[in-house]
Order: C-alpha cells, then structure tokens, then sequence
C-alpha cells in the first residue's frame, strides 16, 4: 500500500534529521491547524529544522515547526512556533509510546507535505547517530561524489 503520489506537494523537508539520526520506521500523522496556518503553508513558509516530537497524555504533540503568519490574516493569525497536535490512530501513538521507552529512540519530524487537500507530516521512530557515524556517511558521500566525477570524466574523453 505504497503513498498515493497523486496530489503529493512537498512544503518542508528536515535534511538534518537524516544526518544527525537513523531512521527506523516512518509514520504519517495529520495536523491540527488553523485557516490562515494552511494559506501559510500553501505558499511554502514552513520549518522544521528545530522541530521535536512528545506524547504527551496520550496526544502527540510538535514543537518548534515554525509556520510564518500569513501576510493578509492580520488578527486570525496565530503564533507562528506554538505547539501543534498531531493526529494519529491511538494504536500507532500506543506502539509509539512503548518504542520511545525503549533506550535511545526518539521521535523527529521529517518532512511536511499535502497529501490531497490535508497537510501530513511524516514522523520517524529515530536512533541517535554518534560522531564516528556521521563520520562514516560524509566518508560514503564522498566516496559516492568521487566514483561519479571519474565516471564521468572517463565518458567524456
């Protein structure tokens, strides 16, 4: 049952979760905004470089996901960092609770997205990278970047 591509619209993509983590499992959860946080949003004006995951009372909430007030909204604007709920089936935030115990998982934001007409946000059950990881990626990069330049210089010549 792969992601219906059919209406897919990137908004935000976090690059740093990917570096600074290992993504284990992603999940899709909806969020709860308000009408001028949507017009926002389908101009593009959204981060979630800084962005973190809690449940809390069993809701997920998101923090830091900075939505820019919506230039024509005047007083229907809302704070642009205020805490937004995530909506998701009470099994997966469950399952997710029971992971997020476990020593090391977290949970990051990893891309925001519509999916139709609804803004999702895709959220991944992550592991903590050390230094010597990060390390071994940059060195695989590299490596990768290298391969292709002398690929290409050899089909040229």
């Amino acid at each position: 049952m792969g992601k219906d591509t059919s209406g897919y619209k990137l908004i935000a993509n976090n690059k740093k979760a990917r570096h600074d983590y290992f993504l284990e499992e992603t999940f899709e959860a909806g969020v709860a905004l308000h009408g001028t946080e949507v017009k926002s949003l389908r101009r593009g004006n959204c981060s979630i470089k800084e962005a973190f995951i809690h449940i809390e009372n069993g809701e997920v909430i998101i923090y830091g996901m900075h939505i820019s007030p919506y230039e024509k909204g005047n007083i229907f604007n809302k704070d642009p960092m205020r805490p937004k709920k995530l909506l998701m089936h009470k099994k997966e935030i469950l399952r997710l609770l029971g992971k997020i115990k476990e020593k090391g998982y977290t949970l990051v934001p990893v891309q925001v997205y519509f999916k139709g007409s609804l803004v999702k946000v895709e959220i991944a059950l992550a592991r903590g990278k050390k230094l010597y990881d990060k390390r071994q990626d940059i060195a695989k990069k590299d490596a990768r970047r290298e391969a292709e330049r002398d690929f290409k210089v050899r089909n040229l010549g």
